[in-house]
């Protein structure tokens, strides 16, 4: 059987249980771009109930499976009897119903759906095929859980956030469901959906799991990987700004220093600069554009490995015990420690402050006339009797200050700051959802600080055009392209106006990727 969204929803189908999936496919889910199907090859159908299958044959010969017939975690050791074992999956969705702080919007939502639809997909998990239905309904029809996003240590996986996914499916709590608040059984009763009652494991099995870290961090790692991409656009920009030097980003130059990433960002800025304009004021620049490349080079290179660790993440069985109903296995272990995504968020939010503190070091220099090389104080564009009122970017800059500190402030890794919990029983711990909430925010903050500088040095090489009217600045058929497109969000400041307004429109086109620079990188 296939489950599908209607044909005229989506453009594209992403299918579980198929293959394994990329971020890009989490993210077409997240952003409503695509639909989601569980696999129509009978074979993955017979696998996810071989699993179900072979628990409730254990379970009518009483044998032992920890939390199906035993308490949770340190109450491991407490046998369940038989007539209570069909009850303790509800137990654990309730009391696990006390996160905290704010909930995660609806994109987020969805990418954890599809997140933990997809690891219970992998077949070990010894749940319903039933199950799995339940959860592409809350996805096809946009039934989300209101998930708060504080209260995982990220092992025993994001138990307290995920027990709002169980709860959803059940008919309990709330979620969002037609713009409105709603319980969630008045939500599936309109759909004509029977609230699921959940099977021995099948509790643990939704909650028993990473993947709330790991959709936090399928969204992250495409921030991140934008915003590099445009870290080597603004620095073209503030270079011509500022009659930088081109040949800082020479191919010959990154040849005798082969880092990927490193060569792959020089080579985008150098392809932006104009070959002809020559001019060069300072022999070397200072270290905020001529190193630039060697600063987003470290993200663009540990966006690869981080790929790699968040994938395998994503199209792992991470819950615990895992079932292999073919081989009549039960498997006893800790897959729902999340430290990959964890190390992997902690080094990101790293990389992405450098990020944050690289641009603004080039505002910095923008709007300082003793190292602008000629443009006005504060890239004010009052040239006129009006200039002594206008101060331009000052503001904006200490602004892009405030935010870089922020973000500096947040690299303090998480995962190091493990807290034995729950008796001792889950006494290391990997802090890994705490750690994608922490890169998030940083991105935030170093996207507020790319809308300052994208203004900033546009505003730069208009001003130095202004200035070299008779000879202008030579600028590159994508450099053109990408000013008119910010023309068309923010005008040229002359007088002054508070850019507030200006600076989030910026910020949140810069996290939808709308400027999707060096397409065929």
């Amino acid at each position: 059987m296939v489950v599908r969204l209607p044909a005229t929803a989506c453009a594209q189908t992403v299918t579980v249980g198929a293959g394994r999936l990329c971020i890009e496919d989490v993210l077409r889910v997240a952003k409503g771009e695509a639909g989601v199907a569980l696999s129509g090859d009978p074979e993955f159908a017979r696998r996810i109930r071989s699993g179900a299958q072979y628990l409730e044959r254990l379970l009518a010969g009483n044998g032992g499976v920890y939390g199906v017939s035993t308490g949770y975690g340190d109450s491991c050791t407490v046998s369940v009897p038989p007539e209570l074992v069909a009850e303790l999956p509800l137990h654990l969705t309730r009391y696990h119903g006390c996160g905290l702080g704010e909930y995660l919007d609806d994109e987020q939502t969805l990418a954890v759906l599809i997140c933990r639809l997809n690891s219970l997909a992998q077949g070990y998990s010894g749940v319903r095929w039933e199950l799995l239905e339940q959860l592409l309904v809350l996805i096809e029809h946009r039934l989300l859980p209101f998930i708060p996003s504080e209260g995982s240590v990220g092992a025993s996986g994001d138990l307290t956030p995920l027990s709002y996914v169980a709860a959803a499916l059940i008919g309990e709590r709330d979620v969002r469901f037609g713009g409105q608040r709603r319980k969630a059984l008045d939500a599936l009763l309109e759909l004509g959906v029977t609230p699921l009652r959940l099977a021995p494991k099948e509790g643990l099995a939704i909650m028993n799991g990473t993947a709330v870290m790991t959709a936090l961090a399928c969204l992250a790692w495409k921030r991140a990987e934008s915003l590099s991409r445009l870290c080597c656009r603004l620095t073209a920009l503030a270079s011509i700004a500022m009659r930088g030097n081109r040949g800082h980003f020479d191919p010959r130059l990154f040849a005798a220093k082969p880092h990927a990433g490193q060569n792959e960002a020089a080579a985008w800025i150098f392809a932006d600069l104009h070959a002809d304009d020559d001019e060069v004021i300072r022999l070397q620049d200072r270290y905020s554009i001529r190193c630039a490349p060697h600063v987003i080079g470290v993200t663009r290179d540990a966006l690869t490995w981080m790929r790699r660790d968040i994938e395998n993440e994503l199209n792992s069985a991470n819950d615990n015990p895992l079932i292999n109903g073919d081989a009549e296995l039960v498997l006893h272990g800790g897959h729902f420690y999340g430290g990959h995504i964890a190390f992997a968020m902690d080094a990101l939010k790293t990389a992405v402050a450098n990020l944050a503190d690289l641009m603004d070091r080039q505002l910095a220099l923008l709007v300082d006339s003793k190292y602008n090389h000629g443009l006005p104080q504060n890239l004010s564009g009052s040239l006129g009797p009006r200039a002594p009122i206008n101060h331009g970017f000052k503001a904006v800059q200490i602004g892009s200050s405030a935010w870089t500190a922020e973000a500096l402030k947040l690299t303090m890794p998480a995962s190091v700051f493990s807290r034995s919990t729950e008796c001792h029983n889950q006494d290391k711990v990997s802090m890994g959802t705490i750690a994608a909430r922490d890169c998030l925010r940083v991105l935030e903050l170093t996207e507020q600080v790319a809308a300052a500088l994208m203004l900033a040095s546009v505003q730069g090489v208009r001003l130095r055009q202004m200035q070299d009217s008779a000879n202008p600045v030579a600028l590159m058929p994508p450099l053109e392209d990408f000013m008119a497109r910010v023309a068309e969000h923010s005008d040229f400041l002359d007088d002054d106006r508070p850019l507030e307004a200006e600076l989030r429109q910026m910020t949140e086109l810069i996290r939808q990727d709308y400027w999707e620079l060096y397409p065929d990188a």
